[in-house]
């Protein structure tokens, strides 16, 4: 038997530097791809993030402020009253908006040049805090509302110049499926980032 038939067999030079090329590329590539997934899992899954392209939350949030919302926040719980929210916009579902929860289902929102007050399932109305308005942005609307179930009433920190629940064509509420987060933190100017509330 000839020697060389049992030889190992030896990758030509050329093979072998293919293969560490490919090698080197597949591994600064991966992490690439993998924190590509992470960030499209975060979010689609997680996380929310919208510019504010008006000034109709007004103190709390200004016109250009970049936030962040926690879609898990509503996967489990429903919105509370005050929350900050993103929801799609009902009368052009392809809008998100962002404003404040005030009323839940099944509750009297009543306005009277400005003060809202809520009745509840119990019969009782209390006047509900604004201390998020301030005074230059407070307005003299009136009106009444009944939140249907599942429902939320939802209006804008800046009462003189908001479109929200008291001026939507199609429904006056926000049903509960159209919520994406709880807005929970400004990022961007970085002088006012912080958590909202």
């Amino acid at each position: 038997m000839s020697e060389e038939k049992n030889a190992p067999a030896v990758e030509p030079q050329e093979e072998q530097a293919k293969k560490s090329k490919l090698r080197e590329f597949l591994e600064f590539i991966a992490p690439i791809v993998i924190a590509m997934i992470i960030a499209m899992v975060l979010k689609h899954c997680v996380f929310a993030n919208a510019v504010i392209p008006t000034g109709s939350m007004l103190d709390t949030i200004q016109q250009g402020d970049r936030v962040i919302a926690s879609r898990l926040a509503y996967t489990f719980d429903d919105p509370e009253r005050f929350d900050i929210a993103i929801f799609k916009y009902p009368d052009n579902e392809k809008e998100y908006f962002v404003k404040r929860v005030i009323g839940l289902p099944g509750e009297k929102v009543d306005i009277l040049n400005g003060t809202v007050y809520i009745t509840g399932a119990d019969g009782k109305t209390l006047e509900l805090r604004d201390d998020f308005v301030s005074e230059e942005n407070k307005d003299n609307y009136s009106g009444s509302f009944v939140v249907p179930e599942d429902c939320y009433f939802v209006m804008g920190d800046n009462r003189d110049n908001s479109v929200d629940s008291r001026y939507w064509v199609t429904t006056n509420y926000v049903s509960r499926d159209k919520f994406i987060g709880k807005v929970m933190f400004r990022y961007y100017p970085f002088k006012t980032a912080g958590k909202l509330e």
